[in-house]
């Protein structure tokens, strides 16, 4: 299982250091977020909601940051542009196709536009202020929907976009990590199963409701990730 090297690295590495974790409250980002614990780092979150078509996401967020114990920033950001966007329109029908197509389609519409660039953004401004020396998140670049703002290339992008305009950035250098990026939806349940990620209270599902739909891009990439790694999920 290789995990993925940092799209930036600090200038002055210290022994004890800052992150701001991306966290959705899914399975990536709550895997990323146990990493960085695991990994020493001295953890915030930034939750962001952009109008969704359920607060799912969010709720699974504030359990698994209260049962952690770590410091949480939550953020509703009004884009009303989105309407196009099947994740914000509950109105519009959700992709529902075999799992070995999902990006064979080209970009779905469960495309948020920009939002992981607008993310990343607002998790620079956060790590300027409080002197984080990391951002982490969750993007994957292997089993995922075909998101132009999930690939390496993207971040790598971003992370010197980071390096150049924040004061972090230009002092010390501010690392920007993608631990999942090159993994499997398999790898990355067997690393959170390592990391006793509690399934249970993560929520990936598009569509909301009591239980996961199970037909959704996301409901089929996890639950093939479970199956292949041999996993129960405990959400179901």
């Amino acid at each position: 299982m290789k995990i993925a090297q940092p799209f930036s690295t600090q200038k002055n590495p210290k022994a004890r250091k800052k992150a701001v974790v991306l966290f959705s409250g899914g399975l990536d980002s709550t895997t990323c977020l146990y990493w960085a614990l695991a990994q020493g780092y001295a953890c915030e979150t930034l939750t962001v909601t952009y109008g969704q078509r359920h607060v799912r996401e969010k709720q699974s967020a504030e359990k698994i940051a209260a049962k952690l114990g770590v410091k949480t920033h939550f953020l509703d950001v009004k884009l009303p542009w989105l309407g196009g966007c099947s994740l914000t329109n509950a109105a519009a029908q959700l992709p529902d196709v075999p799992v070995e197509q999902i990006t064979a389609g080209g970009i779905p519409s469960t495309y948020v536009p920009g939002r992981n660039l607008l993310f990343l953004s607002l998790a620079g401004s956060l790590a300027d202020a409080v002197d984080a020396d990391a951002i982490i998140a969750g993007p994957n670049a292997v089993d995922f929907s075909g998101y132009p703002d999930c690939t390496p290339d993207f971040y790598k992008a971003a992370a010197q976009a980071l390096n150049r305009g924040t004061k972090k950035g230009v002092t010390d250098g501010l690392e920007v990590l993608a631990p999942l990026m090159y993994l499997s939806k398999a790898d990355i349940v067997r690393l959170a199963a390592q990391l006793k990620v509690p399934f249970e209270l993560t929520w990936s599902c598009y569509a909301g409701g009591e239980k996961p739909c199970g037909k959704c891009d996301s409901c089929k990439l996890r639950a093939r990730g479970f199956e292949e790694a041999g996993v129960k999920d405990t959400s179901l």
